[in-house]
């Protein structure tokens, strides 16, 4: 059975700013835009580099891996520019009682 961890409280995310946080399972990046979360693996899959380096575009939902350019959805983690062709895996994530919690695999 998966079990839950909260990372923090909602309010503790600054607007599409990318946050990691350390899991048992490995990095993730959390980014809140307006009252949506989103956590993705915290590694571009076209180099091993941080996501949460990169900046947000919040009109988009896509973050971008400061290392090359390459853009990928918040909302499902696939890749949206070169040179990035791979999608990163997502992290199932929810609000509970105002607290930011992910589901780990």
């Amino acid at each position: 059975m998966a079990e839950s961890q909260v990372l923090c409280a909602l309010s503790d995310l600054e607007e599409a700013t990318p946050r990691r946080f350390e899991l048992s399972s490995g990095p993730v990046v959390v980014v809140r835009i307006a009252e949506q979360v989103f956590a993705l693996e915290d590694r571009c899959s076209h180099e091993d580099f941080a996501l949460s380096e990169g900046l947000v575009d919040a009109d988009t939902c896509e973050i971008e891996c400061a290392r090359h350019g390459a853009m990928f959805s918040l909302v499902n983690g696939d890749a949206c520019s070169l040179p990035a062709v791979k999608a990163v895996p997502t992290v199932d994530v929810a609000v509970v009682d105002g607290q930011v919690e992910v589901t780990l695999p």
